[in-house]
């Protein structure tokens, strides 16, 4: 089949490109001129240059294809949603359902994320039917706003008999071939020793390939107009520095670190991101998150309806490892 991926040059992007060419695929990939795509070189990848803000570039990169993986975003902690966020992450995929529309292509693979779904109220694992209610826990940041709005852009084009889309909200990943990095950024700050403790928080924490092979799944078994949640283990963010830790052969974090101490940093970081415009390494936002306890993710819908399986998390976490120290980022 010829399917064509926009972010391709990201976490989620890159490892899903690997595994469609390795299933035999035909692998168009959309790229903006300054992205860097060198990690992926030895793919036999078919680059075009495109742009979420150029709608006609997205029109002659989807034509012909069969399917469109709709990976690009723009994310963040930032707490309002910044132009760049509004421009790719809703105008985007308005732009994204415009061309496949166009270009007739079978499906679209929308990949959102859970902080479109919603933040466990009673304890129990949340699931896709579950209302957003980020607002009511103070955790309504711009990322979450606008992959929800995405979410609602593709669901009424399906609604209304445009388009054949499948919704896929993927947890906390980890991985290789993470260039920027992104959420690897936890893991590469491990291992250099900057994490001084941990927070009472809890996250639900996946391997970015299994993640990858439920995307896959969802475009050749998911029903339209469906999402599906695609995690791993729920755990605490002590759980989660002890594992990468002992991954890599080194003494965990021990101190947790006091909610006031935390908070203290987070509202200088809101104080910085007024004065600058620019999202702050820490805010209100992260501290929000990073003591959240109904950060918990049921993917049992993904797993009955389309067969996901994920594997074992620490083998995401050694290859991410293996994969950072092989490209410098680890000296």
């Amino acid at each position: 089949m010829r399917v064509v991926i926009t972010g391709a040059s990201g976490l989620v992007g890159s490892n899903l490109a690997i595994q469609l060419v390795e299933a035999g695929h035909q692998v168009r990939c959309v790229r903006r001129r300054s992205s860097q795509t060198s990690h992926l070189s030895s793919l036999p990848i078919e680059w075009v240059e495109g742009d979420l803000s150029a709608p006609a570039s997205l029109v002659a990169a989807f034509r012909g294809m069969d399917a469109v993986f709709h990976c690009a975003a723009v994310t963040g902690l930032s707490r309002h949603a910044s132009e760049a966020m509004v421009r790719s992450n809703v105008e985007g995929t308005k732009a994204v359902i415009d061309a496949s529309q166009i270009a007739r292509i079978s499906r679209l693979i929308h990949c959102s994320s859970v902080a479109a779904v919603a933040i466990s109220e009673d304890g129990k694992p949340v699931t896709e039917d579950r209302p957003w209610n980020f607002d009511k826990f103070g955790l309504a940041a711009g990322y979450s706003v606008t992959k929800r709005e995405s979410e609602a852009l593709v669901r009424s084009a399906v609604e209304e008999g445009h388009l054949d889309a499948v919704i896929v909200n993927p947890c906390y990943m980890l991985g290789p071939y993470d260039p920027k990095p992104s959420t690897g950024q936890l893991v590469v700050n491990i291992v250099k020793g900057k994490v001084p403790g941990y927070t009472d928080g809890v996250n639900n924490f996946v391997d970015v390939r299994d993640v990858c092979r439920g995307m896959i799944a969802a475009w050749e078994k998911g029903r339209s107009g469906e999402r599906y949640i695609l995690g791993n283990r729920n755990m605490t963010y002590q759980e989660i520095t002890r594992m990468i830790a002992q991954v890599a052969g080194l003494r965990p974090p021990d101190w947790r670190v006091p909610r006031p101490i935390f908070a203290v940093f987070g509202w200088l970081g809101d104080l910085q991101e007024m004065l600058t415009r620019r999202e702050a390494m820490i805010n209100s936002t992260l501290v929000g998150f990073s003591y959240c306890k109904g950060y918990l993710f049921s993917s049992e819908k993904a797993a009955r309806e389309l067969g996901y399986r994920p594997g074992p998390l620490e083998d995401a976490i050694r290859d991410a490892i293996i994969w950072f120290r092989k490209n410098g980022m680890l000296c």
